[in-house]
């Protein structure tokens, strides 16, 4: 093995963290370039392809999300790499519970069956010899990104004691630190001929309601913090002329659905693997800096 990688997506949250995390451990890490390079080409030689290519503000999804997926599994068939695709939730649909591999796809909205159909073209694809690990993660949160719902929604207003929630405060929620789905995807990689040709991984990460998170940044903070309505109605009076609020809107279902992913086949496969803790995760993706003591110290971005 050459332990080569190459990065589709590579300055993004996903792609990014990989990138890092892969170049860390020693292996030789290519970034691909869409706007220069042919994938195909730039996948000969090497033994991983993490495709974190995902178009930004859910743009095209009907066009561009077919068009990858197919681009991918023709480079990965011709240099013979394995496919790691950071997966998501969108196929189950509003169905509560604990997902795992087993559970059903049956998509409510109009991404869902986009990305239902992307996982079975993989599927499909292992017939023809190539190789996909499927981790599965939930919402993201990225110590290194200031575009995260976390970010964006929940922690806007975190300096005026407030934290906005899009649905039910008191239900569970798929969460995903990307630093720990970076090691696991290396983990895997390691591994990966020991495993068949399409595996379908959940990513547990980190669960978690609105009350949980809010407990934590009370702890960090030492003061109260209100939850507010997230102004979902702001998106559906502007969902005719702008994309993301449309895009968002279709996905409200989410935060009222109560689920979790299953770590059960994670755990078989990497018993060894540790998670951060939900409040090392937020500690170290709130918009200003905790001491160890729990103060704050600096502003990372504007709140």
């Amino acid at each position: 093995m050459t332990n080569t990688v190459l990065i589709l997506g590579a300055g993004g949250k996903f792609g990014g963290q990989c990138a890092k995390t892969f170049a860390a451990a020693g292996w030789t890490v290519r970034r691909f370039d869409r706007k220069s390079q042919d994938m195909t080409q730039a996948a000969m030689g090497a033994d991983v392809i993490v495709n974190g290519l995902n178009p930004p503000n859910y743009h095209n999804w009907d066009e561009i999300i077919p068009q990858i997926t197919k681009d991918v599994i023709a480079a990965a068939k011709a240099s013979g790499a394995t496919v790691i695709l950071p997966g998501n939730v969108y196929p189950f649909g509003d169905r509560p519970g604990v997902w795992d591999e087993n559970t059903p796809h049956q998509p409510n909205s109009r991404k869902g069956e986009i990305r239902k159909q992307m996982e079975a073209a993989y599927r499909a694809a292992a017939k023809d010899g190539v190789q996909t690990i499927n981790l599965r993660a939930g919402d993201i949160i990225d110590p290194d990104s200031s575009e995260t719902m976390m970010r964006i929604v929940l922690f806007k207003d975190l300096a005026k004691g407030k934290m906005a929630y899009p649905g039910r405060t008191d239900i569970p929620h798929s969460w995903c630190y990307t630093p720990d789905f970076a090691r696991a995807a290396l983990a895997l990689a390691k591994k990966r001929d020991s495993l068949n040709r399409y595996e379908d991984i959940p990513f547990p990460g980190q669960t978690m309601s609105a009350d949980d998170i809010r407990a934590i940044v009370q702890n960090f903070l030492h003061k109260p913090v209100k939850v507010k309505n997230f102004p979902w109605w702001l998106l559906k009076i502007s969902s005719p002329f702008w994309e993301l609020a449309r895009e968002l809107n279709e996905m409200r279902y989410l935060w009222n659905t109560p689920h979790e992913l299953s770590g059960e086949k994670l755990r078989a496969l990497l018993p060894d693997f540790e998670f951060t803790t939900p409040q090392q995760a937020i500690a170290n993706s709130l918009p200003f800096n905790i001491n160890p003591d729990k103060t704050v110290v600096a502003s990372r971005l504007a709140v």
